[in-house]
């Protein structure tokens, strides 16, 4: 049996033999983005590298959600090796969708491709006999919290119970088989205060709203007076959310960044439905709950001061991120031996959250950055600048850290499931993130929910 570097090595020429074929489905997705649960296109693109590895896979799980795995020749853990699926919102990107404005300004195209190319390289050696366990190859939908109205239908049809992909995942038993999960983001290599590869602290978590204020419509010419205006109410309750900013405690980290998508109808009509959303994220739970219900309360005071009606859905988001240590330091020596051991960096707490997270609590997790793109994140100008860094680097470093978790006796595995209890079952953190689910109507003339 070849040891542990002799495969590494075998798997990192059979990723740099699919180097054309990796990098181009990166750039395939850049230039077709999907928003989340409706990747339908990606995941074909998924299912295809598959079939060629010769993985079966099972599809449509969470709507657009896609799962193969690589089963060793001896019993032992399974290892998901992950990437997302979906694309963001940003209009004026060069490359977005003309029509839906979604656009890969966050490295997702990456992460897929990477996660490809592991699977493709693996494939390639044979590498299933050296190995005790499984690897999971699972690319995940729609782990941007975006379009949350049309994600609050979904939930409304019965078609998801949440509104993100991991969480509908979990909730769905796809993670019931799997006792540790990796993936990989993509970072800006143009930043020049941090490392090329890294592992943050840890991250926010967070919960959304959906807000709709209804007034009373009338012409805003001949007769404001008979009219309700809930784009003044909706502007009044930013101004409350903004006065609550001084309240939070620095160590927090309370991020709460509110959008009106909907200002009323006609110029000429008082505006009768606004709508917005926001999200209230902290570091922890109980700051997270604070800064809702401080939120919430300036929501209510700006309908009693407008006598209009205010509705609001809060919805679960994600979970804080706890980076496992043990699965950090693998990182950090497989990442190092591709940009320099000297290139990596602990990076603080993130002000950012990601559903990955919310898998964090149930078992051991690594969502570690790389170098690779440029331009400002969820900007206009994200790209993959470094075709070999932000999608190659990911194959190798995926792969290779499966190889040092499961070949042999999967020993490593073993030891790290062994020492790194979770925080909580499935069970209750399904409970937990189910009790945030809450819909409030406000009458604000009466005063009275």
């Amino acid at each position: 049996m070849p040891d542990k570097t002799a495969l590494k090595n075998e798997v990192c020429e059979a990723i740099d033999r699919h180097e054309k074929q990796i990098v181009d489905l990166g750039e395939a997705i850049m230039d077709d983005p999907e928003l989340g649960f409706k990747e339908e296109r990606t995941a074909g693109r998924v299912k295809s590298i598959l079939r060629e590895a010769g993985l079966a896979y099972e599809e449509g799980l969470a709507l657009t959600g896609v799962k193969a795995v690589l089963r060793g020749a001896r019993s032992g853990p399974t290892l998901a090796l992950m990437g997302e699926l979906d694309a963001l919102i940003v209009p004026d990107h060069t490359r977005a969708n003309p029509t839906t404005g979604a656009a890969h300004a966050c490295g997702h195209n990456a992460q897929i491709a990477g996660l490809m190319g592991a699977a493709l390289g693996l494939a390639d050696i044979g590498v299933s006999e050296n190995l005790a366990g499984n690897i999971v190859f699972f690319a995940v939908p729609a782990e941007e919290f975006v379009e949350i109205d049309y994600r609050l239908g979904l939930v409304k049809e019965g078609k998801t119970s949440f509104l993100a992909g991991k969480p509908e995942l979990v909730n769905l038993g796809y993670f019931d088989d799997i006792d540790m999960a990796i993936m990989i983001h993509t970072n800006n290599a143009d930043t020049k205060l941090e490392g090329a590869i890294g592992v943050a602290v840890s991250s926010n978590c967070f919960l959304a709203k959906n807000i709709c204020f209804t007034g009373r419509a009338a012409h805003a010419g001949v007769a404001p007076e008979k009219g309700v205006n809930a784009l003044n109410a909706a502007n009044l309750a930013l101004s409350a959310i903004n006065a609550q900013r001084e309240t939070f405690r620095d160590q927090d980290c309370v991020r709460v960044h509110p959008i009106i998508t909907k200002g009323g109808d006609l110029v000429n009509i008082v505006p009768a439905e606004v709508r917005m959303e926001t999200y209230v994220r902290a570091r922890t739970q109980e700051a997270m709950l604070d800064g809702s219900h401080k939120v919430d309360r300036a929501l209510r005071g700006a309908a009693m001061a407008l006598g209009c009606k205010v509705e609001i859905e809060t919805v679960p988001g994600y979970m804080p991120l706890q980076n496992n240590k043990d699965l950090a330091e693998l990182f950090r020596t497989n990442a190092g031996s591709i940009f320099g051991a000297d290139t990596y960096c602990e990076f603080p707490h993130s002000g950012g959250s990601t559903d990955a997270g919310d898998l964090s609590q149930i078992m051991p997790v690594l969502h570690p950055a790389m170098s690779g793109a440029s331009g400002t994140i969820h900007g206009s100008d994200w790209c993959i600048a470094d075709s070999s860094a932000g999608y190659l680097s990911p194959a190798k470093t995926l792969a290779m850290m499966a190889i040092d978790l499961l070949a042999g006796d999967a020993a490593v595995a073993r030891q790290i499931i062994d020492d790194n209890k979770p925080g909580m079952t499935r069970e209750g953190y399904l409970k937990l993130q189910k009790e945030i689910f809450h819909r409030e109507v406000y009458e604000g003339a009466s005063g009275t929910n």
